[in-house]
């Protein structure tokens, strides 16, 4: 709260010195933590995520040790390799939830977004282009409106 409050020096007309060293000094600071947030945050999101293909990965790999332990008695009685197929599809299933939860998986799709960045700086536009406060308040406007106008429908 210190640091905030520090921040509203004000010149007499009410408004904040933009100009002031201090003023800029204490918007860089803040613009830093908004960033250092939002990093963190992601961070959380992605070791929750990783958590998430790990707990998966283990109930996998216990229904995949049974599908094995079941095929291979089977193929023990009937003697027909037909009696392993569902093997196969299950063992790409675990490879694939073995490289999410353990494997380089997360480092090869950030590499992957890496390069979009670089040399496909195209596919990343948004369409329509980026939002802008008119925009945004028109459609707010219009969403009031709206509410006015047919108040049982929101």
């Amino acid at each position: 709260m210190g640091a905030t409050a520090s921040c509203k020096k004000t010149s007499g007309s009410g408004y904040p010195e933009h100009d002031d060293p201090s003023y800029r000094k204490c918007q860089e600071l803040k613009m830093e933590r908004w960033i250092q947030m939002h990093y963190q945050i992601k961070q959380r999101e992605q070791a929750l995520a990783i958590a998430h293909h790990r707990e998966l990965f283990y109930w996998l790999s216990g229904f995949y040790l049974s599908a094995v332990y079941g095929c291979a008695s089977y193929y023990q009685r009937v003697r027909r390799v037909s009696a392993l197929a569902p093997l196969l599809p299950l063992t790409f299933v675990v490879g694939y939830y073995t490289d999410w939860a353990y494997g380089s998986k997360m480092h090869r799709i950030q590499a992957e977004a890496n390069m979009i960045m670089e040399h496909e700086q195209e596919l990343l536009h948004w369409p329509g282009g980026l939002p802008t406060v008119a925009g945004i308040d028109e459609a707010r406007v219009e969403t009031e409106m709206e509410k006015k106008m047919h108040p049982h429908h929101m």
